[in-house]
């Protein structure tokens, strides 16, 4: 017990500092965008969508299917809303269950003393688990591997007590299933289970094997025969419930997938188990993301890494043959010195070793001699008191480390990343065993005691070292921008571009603009670093430099709405609309099939088909603006906020005077958000017009007290007790929302026809001349500064005004009228005129 909480400690220890990291990478789309977290949304969804949010019959999902985890991260949403502590503190807690139990499962294996905590402490402190516990969304790897192991450890007990009818059998089995709904690879431990038991528990030899199965021992048979039937319900429930569709993922996810050669994608798929191993043993570089070109493709037999794989596969198949064949063990540790029985086991006389009750002697002996032909009865299970012989313990090491790794290897289907560091949380539970059956092996050979007591130092410089470079890999997942630099000199690409990102969000322009640039230059492809730069420079007002990364952007994924929806708006504003609507009726047409994100690919749509419906409302066409509102309705998705296409339903209504329908839209974008100011003022505006005068007023006041800030809602409420003839309130209205909002020409203008209509001439004088300067090649604006001041007696200034505004727009009668009223005007005062000649 004591090994178990000091490895616990260790555990919690080393990943303290976590609880104030940030979410990461990944962390958002799981966690901060999946609507499956929020209160509103049904729990239920969390059974049919993915990890990420998305549908799984859907052709963009990735078909991972972990609603436990999902679960475990609604409920830190209801507790604590997006606070990262409390997901931190959770998988921090995981961890150390996760490894107090494997220390404990290790116990009975490698014997008490430093062998179960060497492995526990190995466990607990490997860098390579860092992703994982200090990553928010590895606590899918890291739940599974607790349900792993309780199910492991309720088979141990189905094993020694094999027919009672306590129900650990079926314990074992719905733990693999909650494993399984935790993380795919979770259901590898049925598999693990079967080897236990005819391996560790039985302690066979790989001919024996063949002689158990086709005996009579008709109790292990059932137990093998109920594993494997469990496992093929889960797999083929599993596969029906995402759609009976393997999951599609870029290039960029996993390049070799995408190779058309076959020897490419062989060798390339056959190097990386080597690359994966040796991260477990030499964790010194360690990235947040191994896609694109982290790790090139294998395209011939020269290339040199051709011999690690070869050296892995070798040493992976000569040690699956020490187990599988070599000869069973004849050392025997008594107090820590290695005794030779000469193959005859030391036994208590009845066959079997006798109980250490010392705690001290870690014997190895073959199988017992157990009768499987069935004469000794159904349930003859043998009484262990030693621990399994090296060879058995190696192969289950083994069988650990490689099953639970098998749906990672491209075997069976191509998986969506190259190298993922959580992936390798389980299968470290293999690796971290067979290291420390090494190292016991070792010592009890070893025949000194100096050299024993090297092998222990040895053991705590491993723990000690792994321990330094997993806090300050915590340092690198504290927040995003530690965590990108970290991985430039892994996945460059990938690094500066997400860096990038971070940069942006922190206001530093120059330098983000500098990593989006860095980020193509090593890999001028990436379409979401093309648009996040266009996006940057859009924000800058460099509009012609981001509509040409936008266009760079589509012409390298054609699929990316987001850039199509920035390309249209930069085309409306400047002037191109006829463009600006086609690139909008393109993005319309995408299908959102085989996309990564398809929520946010919606919410791009239904934004493009948004702005060309207000575009041809602009421009009169409501009926058309209508139909394309319409299908923005039909195509938005879950999480799209639609408060302002419902009002603009409701403008394009209001002008064809469908005040019924329009008064609908108009409180379905409040209904969608209550404090929604745009609503507030078309609703009151409707209001008025149907005569409900004091409920139209309710609505305009509200919108201020929203707001107080905003001239907009001053105007409109001016304009409103204007047409009720409260012209002194109409004109305080107008010169506050002009006050607040100086430098917006709509409402300036507006604030100067309203203090005009009051017949305050010398206020809206005022306003115009701010109107005029705010858009000094504005034809109406000039002429109503003029007739302002034509009207206050300035005549001259007057008539200049008239003038410029003749300049702009020549045909305009009512300035040409206005005009020859004041000349008649300044010829009875004598005053000079700039009329010519022929005037």
């Amino acid at each position: 017990m004591i090994t178990e909480l000091v490895c616990t400690a260790v555990a919690v220890g080393l990943y303290l500092n976590t609880l104030d990291a940030d979410f990461c990478y990944d962390d958002s789309r799981a966690i901060k965008t999946n609507q499956d977290l929020l209160p509103e949304t049904p729990w239920t969804n969390i059974l049919y969508d993915d990890f990420w949010g998305t549908l799984l019959t859907h052709s963009g999902s990735h078909k991972s299917f972990r609603p436990l985890c999902t679960l475990s991260f609604r409920l830190n949403y209801t507790l604590h809303g997006l606070r990262p502590w409390g997901y931190h503190l959770l998988n921090v807690a995981l961890h150390a269950l996760v490894t107090a139990l494997f220390t404990a499962f290790s116990r009975p294996m490698l014997g008490g003393g430093p062998w179960s905590l060497l492995a526990g402490l190995l466990f607990a402190s490997h860098p390579v688990h860092t992703e994982a516990v200090a990553g928010v969304v590895g606590r899918a790897d890291v739940g599974a591997a607790l349900f792993f192991l309780l199910s492991l450890f309720c088979y141990v007990r189905h094993c020694g007590l094999r027919g009672d009818p306590r129900g650990s059998f079926h314990a074992s089995l719905w733990c693999a299933a909650a494993s399984m709904l935790w993380k795919e690879q979770g259901v590898t431990v049925l598999a693990v289970s079967a080897v236990y038991d005819l391996f560790v528990f039985h302690r066979l030899r790989f001919r024996q094997t063949f002689l158990l199965l086709l005996g009579k021992n008709i109790s292990v048979l059932l137990s093998l025969g109920a594993l494997a039937s469990w496992g093929v319900i889960l797999l083929s429930a599993r596969l029906y419930w995402m759609g009976n569709k393997p999951p599609n993922f870029s290039n960029s996810d996993n390049p070799a997938a995408d190779s058309s050669h076959f020897l490419t994608r062989t060798l390339t798929f056959l190097y990386l188990p080597a690359a994966n191993t040796w991260l477990l043993l030499c964790p010194d570089k360690l990235s947040f993301d191994w896609s694109m070109d982290a790790v090139p493709l294998v395209r011939s037999l020269a290339d040199w890494r051709n011999l690690h794989t070869v050296a892995f596969y070798g040493g992976f198949i000569l040690l699956a043959l020490f187990g599988l064949y070599g000869p069973a063990s004849k050392v025997k540790e008594t107090n820590g010195k290695a005794q030779v029985t000469n193959g005859k086991s030391i036994t208590n006389g009845n066959g079997y070793h006798a109980a250490d009750t010392n705690h001290n002697i870690n014997s190895e002996q073959g199988p017992p001699k157990t009768t499987l032909n069935g004469s000794a009865g159904l349930h003859q299970c043998p009484q262990w008191t030693s621990l399994p012989p090296t060879e058995n313990l190696v192969l289950f090491s083994l069988c650990i480390l490689s099953l639970p790794f098998l749906p990672a290897t491209n075997l069976f289907f191509y998986v969506g990343f190259v190298i993922a560091e959580r992936v390798l949380y389980i299968p470290s539970i293999g690796f971290c065993l067979l290291v420390a059956t090494g190292a016991r092996v070792l010592y009890v050979r070893l025949r000194t005691s100096g050299n024993k007591a090297l092998i222990l130092c040895l053991c705590a410089g491993l723990v000690l070292l792994n321990g330094l470079k997993t806090i300050q890999r915590n340092r690198d997942w504290s927040n995003e921008e530690n965590l990108y630099k970290s991985g430039i000199t892994v996945n460059p690409a990938k690094a500066w571009g997400n860096l990038g990102n971070v940069l942006k969000n922190q206001g530093k322009m120059v330098e983000a603009e500098k990593a989006y640039r860095n980020a193509l230059h090593y890999r001028g492809n990436m379409a979401d670093m093309l648009y996040n730069l266009g996006l940057l420079l859009q924000e800058n007002d460099r509009f012609s430099e981001a509509l040409h990364y936008y266009k760079l952007a589509i012409a390298s994924r054609p699929t990316l709405a987001s850039a199509y929806l920035n390309t249209g708006i930069i085309l409306m504003n400047q002037g191109n609309l006829e463009e600006a609507k086609r690139t909008f009726l393109t993005c319309a047409d995408i299908p959102d099939e085989n996309l990564k994100d398809p929520h946010a690919h919606k919410s791009s749509v239904t934004s493009c088909l948004y702005n060309l419906g207000k575009l041809l409302h602009e421009q009169g066409q409501q009926e058309e603006a209508l139909s394309i509102y319409r299908e923005a309705v039909q195509k938005m998705p879950r999480q799209f906020a639609p408060h302002s296409l419902f009002n603009m339903m409701g403008e394009a209504y209001m002008r064809l005077n469908k005040l019924e329908e329009a008064g609908h839209w108009y409180r379905e974008s409040l209904r969608a958000k209550p404090d929604h100011i745009p609503a507030h003022l078309t609703y009151g505006k409707l209001l008025s017009i149907i005569g409900q005068k004091t409920e139209a007023e309710r609505y305009y006041l509200r919108a201020i007290q929203l707001d107080p800030t905003k001239g907009n809602c001053y105007m409109h409420y001016g304009q409103f007790l204007l047409e009720q003839s409260r012209l002194g309130e109409a004109a305080e209205m107008a010169e506050r929302a002009a006050e607040l909002d100086s430098s917006e020409f709509d409402v300036v203008f507006s604030a100067a026809h309203m203090l005009r209509q009051a017949s305050l001439n010398e206020a809206a004088e005022r306003q115009y001349e701010r109107a005029a300067s705010l858009r000094p090649d504005y034809p109406a604006a000039l002429m109503n500064l003029g007739a302002i001041l034509h009207l206050n007696g300035k005549l001259p200034e007057a008539e200049a005004n008239y003038l410029r505004a003749l300049q702009l727009k020549p045909d305009d009668v009512i300035t040409q009228s206005n005009l020859r009223k004041l000349w008649n005007i300044m010829e009875r005062q004598g005053l000079r005129t700039r009329q010519g000649p022929n005037e």
